[in-house]
């Protein structure tokens, strides 16, 4: 670990509070350590950190914090490399959440990566190739972070060509996961195809009507929670 990744975890541990670190523990159910630091601390930190680092500086802070393996220093690692432009944006920060990917064990890391890992996919669609490959994996929430970390194409008001090839790309993936019968995946099979309800609700309906009638019935209701009258 590095100097300033150092004095950044001390920084941290002088922030910390053992009685909503207990809360916090009891309620994510996870044997990791817990500082009881608040979100809002976590994105004022984040956001000084990202206006006076450049992206290699950040992507070592993140490396060493999320190694740290404390809730609220992965929670940071993540925040200091979401950031819809980056310049440089070489693979470094990309390789470091594709990495974290591989061992995601909790919604709350998983989803604070994930949000990162969006904008580094967004900024460079051809690292999907490699998210593809993460349909197989035997760690479910990698499965799940396919879909969670595309959730950005289901949102476009306006997409192109290429957007509606990611959809549908995305689609055979979501196809490829309905038989995976974890909650944790039917949900994030149902939050894509009712973001995506906005958009093109003919399309969902479709994924509906053919593979997607093998979904849970709590995933098939809230995919289709916002889908207008046919």
């Amino acid at each position: 670990m590095n100097r300033g990744s150092a004095d950044l975890l001390a920084h941290l541990r002088t922030l910390a509070d053992p009685d909503k670190a207990a809360e916090m523990a009891a309620y994510h159910k996870t044997s990791r350590a817990f500082l009881g630091i608040s979100a809002q601390i976590l994105d004022e930190m984040a956001r000084d950190l990202r206006r006076d680092h450049d992206v290699p500086a950040r992507c070592d802070m993140a490396r060493d914090l999320w190694d740290c393996d404390i809730h609220e220093t992965r929670i940071l690692a993540a925040k200091l490399l979401t950031q819809a432009r980056m310049r440089p944006d070489d693979a470094a920060a990309w390789d470091l959440i594709a990495g974290w990917a591989q061992d995601f064990d909790s919604w709350a890391l998983a989803d604070h990566a994930a949000i990162a890992g969006a904008k580094r996919l967004q900024a460079d669609p051809a690292r999907l190739e490699q998210v593809a490959d993460w349909i197989g994996h035997t760690n479910m929430w990698t499965r799940r972070a396919a879909l969670v970390m595309t959730l950005p194409w289901a949102r476009l008001p306006h997409p192109k060509a290429g957007d509606i090839a990611v959809r549908e790309q995305v689609l055979g993936w979501a196809e490829q996961l309905v038989p995976d019968r974890d909650r944790f995946i039917q949900k994030a099979i149902a939050w894509w195809l009712r973001d995506l309800s906005r958009r093109n609700p003919d399309r969902v309906r479709d994924f509906l009507a053919g593979p997607g009638a093998a979904l849970s019935l709590p995933a098939q209701r809230e995919a289709g929670r916002n889908l207008p009258p046919a």
